[in-house]
């Protein structure tokens, strides 16, 4: 029996609506390590560069939504809607599979929390922000290992290819920083008893003496 047109088009279509969410959330990825590196100079070009960087992480998610749902129109695999939601119940690959569902996720989350900044607070955003290198990681480890497409070198050379820059991104946001011209250690507190005459004229008083027997004192004075 002879496949017609119909039963190829929702799996086209996954494979199509996949492909476009790897690569915008790579180039999202690329944007946010680049920003948080410090290798951006130009006055005003980080505050452009972040409104790219929510958008594509936006329609990314529209993209992720496509590719899963398509799957459960496809007339080979019959995922269902536990096999495209539910990690490790998708009996296709099931490993690879399970990590872009995770991956998907991840995203969802890291992309919408943009709307909820100021109720979590700066800090604790970029620190939650971080996790997105991981939903990458994810994302890429199930384009290679679910997807029908990487098993062509050309494909699977090209998505190994985009990691290389985002590796060293990665790598440039987290080297180490020089300490800022004119910055001076702190002093180390020194221990109860010992304070020097440096402490006594910072604080403006001098430690009290003990009167001794040697300058002319009695205990008892």
């Amino acid at each position: 029996m002879s496949r017609r047109p119909l039963d190829y088009s929702w799996w086209l279509l996954s494979r199509a609506s996949g492909t476009v969410a790897l690569i915008l959330v790579t180039v999202s990825v690329l944007i946010g390590l680049l920003m948080a590196s410090g290798l951006l100079k130009k006055p005003g070009l980080k505050r452009s560069l972040v409104a790219s960087h929510e958008h594509l992480a936006l329609i990314a998610l529209v993209a992720i939504a496509v590719h899963g749902i398509a799957l459960l129109g496809d007339r080979t695999l019959h995922p269902g809607p536990i096999g495209v939601l539910v990690p490790f119940q998708f009996s296709y690959r099931p490993v690879y599979t399970s990590l872009g569902i995770i991956s998907g996720y991840l995203t969802a989350a890291l992309a919408l929390s943009f709307y909820a900044r100021k109720r979590i607070g700066g800090g604790r955003w970029r620190r939650i922000h971080r996790y997105t290198v991981l939903a990458y990681v994810l994302g890429v480890a199930h384009a290679l290992g679910a997807g029908s497409d990487t098993s062509i070198r050309v494909v699977r050379f090209g998505v190994l290819l985009s990691v290389l820059p985002a590796a060293g991104l990665f790598l440039a946001r987290n080297r180490p920083r020089p300490a800022k011209a004119g910055s001076r250690p702190k002093p180390e507190a020194a221990p109860p008893g010992r304070e020097t005459a440096a402490d006594e004229v910072a604080s403006g008083a001098p430690r009290p003496r003990l009167r001794t027997a040697a300058a002319g004192l009695t205990p008892s004075d």
